[in-house]
């Protein structure tokens, strides 16, 4: 009769959810973490550029150097114990974020702007700030040019994909000028188009300006405008979701940054591991169990800090004054110092 057939679909259809939810729950349990799935293959997969001084970039045998090469290899030394146990996808601008949400990277360290739009809307989140930055302008010095307002009609290289494009429109259009967009897929192209004369300047952060620049075969003849017309935060993503991989890539760098506020560096670590100073018996893991909330050991940080260094050592190695990029720490000084590099929290 209609009453036992509906309790027969009733019961069919209770029998049905209680399958998918099984189904659902097993799917949810069998699926790896990153750092499992980090484990398991023994290394970390960084994307990073196809080649940009002082932030990423190999040499001829293929070894990478970088200011976000390290921030990738201090990720391996925390997990590991090894800052060697990473390999680098070499990516541009367009492939970026397709890699890192398709899971072919582990993490993203690739002069990365922090925006609204790619946090909220790629399924990304971004662990903080390797290195603070702004757009600019490279000008060969024959045109002339002194500051930005005079660029009013000029040809400009820029890369496809980078908040540089839209910072630039709205530049020009703030100041009422107009301009010729000449747009390359890569770094290597855009400075390869300013050498051969096909624009009259070149658009980036100002820290990746001073990078192309020294590729040029006479750095001398060009230069960096003095105007500054964004807010440019760089730094190291991952994909949305997995809250304890986002929070491992997030203290990393935050102990990075601790350690040199606290003077902690890759030459004293070990004589550090006997300090009687809380905070640094915390950042060391010689006190407490920091290393266990994020699933590592408890002396990660000093791993890191011992193979990479602090992340003063990271910013002079790589990009300071006595490299050929030429950078005074500037607004990446520590907050002690009146600037505003610090962690965005209490601390460890």
């Amino acid at each position: 009769n209609f009453g036992d057939t509906i309790m027969k679909n009733a019961k069919s259809i209770a029998v049905g959810a209680a399958m998918l939810c099984g189904v659902f729950t097993a799917s949810v349990a069998s699926a790896a973490t990153t750092l499992e799935s980090v484990k398991e293959k023994g290394h970390l997969q960084c994307g990073v550029t196809s080649g940009l001084p002082g932030f990423s970039q190999p040499d001829d045998k293929g070894n990478w150097t970088g200011i976000d090469v390290d921030t990738c290899r201090a990720v391996a030394a925390a997990i590991f114990g090894d800052s060697q146990a990473v390999e680098f996808t070499p990516l541009t601008a367009k492939e970026r974020f397709t890699a890192l949400q398709s899971g072919e990277i582990d993490m993203l360290s690739r002069n990365t702007t922090w925006t609204l739009t790619r946090d909220a809307s790629l399924g990304l989140n971004f662990a903080g700030v390797n290195y603070y930055d702004g757009q600019g302008f490279l000008v060969n010095k024959g045109i002339g040019v002194d500051d930005a307002t005079q660029l009013d009609g000029a040809t400009v290289c820029i890369q496809a994909g980078t908040t540089t494009e839209l910072n630039l429109s709205d530049y020009f259009r703030a100041k009422g000028m107009e301009y010729k967009p000449i747009v390359f897929d890569t770094s290597e192209q855009t400075v390869q188009g300013f050498a051969s004369g096909r624009c009259d300047v070149l658009t980036s952060d100002r820290s990746q300006l001073a990078a192309l620049r020294s590729k040029l075969s006479d750095p001398d003849s060009a230069k960096i405008l003095p105007n500054t017309i964004s807010k440019e935060p760089l730094g190291p993503v991952v994909r949305q979701g997995d809250d304890q991989w986002f929070n491992i890539v997030k203290w990393v760098l935050s102990v990075q940054i601790n350690a040199e506020e606290l003077g902690v560096t890759s030459d004293n670590v070990d004589d550090m591991l006997k300090s009687d100073n809380p905070n640094i018996q915390r950042l060391l893991g010689t006190d407490g169990d920091m290393g266990a909330k994020l699933g590592l050991p408890d002396d990660f940080g000093a791993k890191a800090i011992k193979q990479v260094g602090n992340y003063g050592e990271m910013y002079d190695r790589n990009v300071g004054p006595d490299t050929p990029l030429g950078l005074e720490r500037g607004i990446n000084a520590l907050w002690t110092e009146g600037k505003i590099r610090k962690i965005k929290n209490k601390g460890l």
